[in-house]
């Protein structure tokens, strides 16, 4: 038996990063020799790799065909165009010897050695460099086509039908509540609650009973047992909005929801089990408020397991116009006027704007201009004048 000569490695002093849901393959591939110099990442899932690579600078990343909770090509496909630089192969760990390892070889190579000691190869695929998907599907209650919000609608798609958590993050007015809610209405359970939380609305001294709900006595004026939050969304999605707000006493105690999927009501011996999914928001960034000691690390990543950002709508050029004439156009419907349109003049001066308050602050810049241009046929230039003045 001929002997072979063992491939050189390229990346050996780069950061590689596994992914697959086998420990033991894991373990194996981190043992090559190819891995020597290198260092080594691990993930157990799709949305668990591409969290670590939104955290940690990767060279490579090899990617288990059989993932636990996403699609390995729809996964790969994501890394491909977030980050191009990456070179991402796929490999089917249920084929060959798991100790062999089987990243960077030539097909030949690794075709003769798997012949030679198993009498098959594992599939090993080399992804191109700038593969990006088709077009999707907007999501319910979303305008736009541009690139970064095209993003957003494929992560949403692929993560919704899963029970899996999702943050959503972005700056105030982006449409993190329409992202929540496209997650319930995709998912198996769009006919059960979906019960939304404003962490940041509701006093510190009532937010335990309106999470966990009460019972009759529990504290002065409590006159009736009440369900929590989490228990009316039994079955169906937990939205909490703005959680970078929860108090810190707070976040222990949702943390251990989240481990046990139990509820004990306030003043209550009563412990019940609650199927929820959870979805959150938050227009801040929580790592800096662990790193100040304002959020809890453990929540965070129970809640960061699948990471959506939107983007802002300075990031969206295509989308403005879009945007501009849905919300003219809803306006019309309501007051029950002929339709109206956006003079060009109109539109590159929303094209010049800003937008700090995104998709929230164009909808109410169209209704003001839309009053402001009366029986007119046409939003113009002079009906958005007070964009300039909040802006200088």
């Amino acid at each position: 038996m001929a002997a072979i000569a063992t491939p050189s490695f390229t990346r050996s002093r780069g950061r590689i990063l596994i992914a697959s849901a086998d420990p033991l393959f894991r373990k194996r591939m981190l043992k090559s020799p190819l891995y020597a110099e290198a260092i080594s990442e691990e993930a157990v899932g799709g949305a668990h790799a591409l969290f670590k690579l939104g955290e940690i600078l990767c060279d490579s990343v090899l990617l288990d065909r059989h993932l636990p909770d996403l699609d390995a090509g729809e996964v790969a496909s994501l890394i491909r165009e977030r980050y191009p630089r990456i070179e991402v192969e796929m490999v089917d760990s249920r084929q060959g010897p798991a100790s062999f390892p089987v990243e960077w070889l030539d097909r030949e190579e690794v075709a003769t050695k798997c012949e030679v000691e198993s009498g098959h190869a594992p599939e090993v695929v080399t992804l191109p460099l700038a593969e990006t998907g088709p077009e999707v599907e907007a999501l319910p209650g979303m305008i736009g086509v541009s690139r970064p919000i095209q993003q957003v609608y494929r992560l949403t798609r692929m993560v919704a039908p899963r029970d899996t958590a999702v943050l959503v993050t972005g700056e105030t007015g982006t449409g993190k509540e329409l992202v929540a809610h496209a997650v319930h209405e995709i998912s198996a359970r769009a006919r059960q609650p979906f019960v939304v939380v404003n962490c940041a609305a509701i006093p510190e001294a009532l937010l335990e009973s309106e999470l966990f709900g009460h019972a009759r006595g529990a504290f002065t004026g409590a006159v009736q047992s009440r369900l929590g939050r989490i228990h009316v969304a039994h079955g169906g999605t937990l939205f909490l909005d703005e959680v970078g707000e929860l108090p810190l006493n707070m976040q222990a105690k949702l943390l251990r929801f989240l481990q046990n999927g139990e509820v004990q009501r306030l003043g209550s011996a009563d412990v019940y089990r609650v199927d929820v999914r959870v979805v959150a928001a938050t227009n801040v960034r929580l790592l800096d408020l662990v790193n100040e000691k304002r959020f809890r690390i453990d929540l965070y990543y129970r809640l960061a397991v699948f990471p959506i950002s939107i983007p802002p709508l300075r990031e969206r050029a295509a989308d403005l116009a879009l945007l501009a004439e849905h919300f003219l156009k809803q306006l019309c419907g309501s007051a029950g006027v002929a339709p109206k349109r956006l003079a060009p003049s109109a539109l590159e001066l929303l094209r010049e704007h800003a937008w700090p308050g995104n998709v929230r602050e164009l909808q109410h810049a169209v209704e003001r201009a839309f009053i402001l241009a009366g029986a007119e046929p046409q939003l113009r230039d002079e009906h958005f004048q007070h964009l300039h003045e909040n802006q200088s």
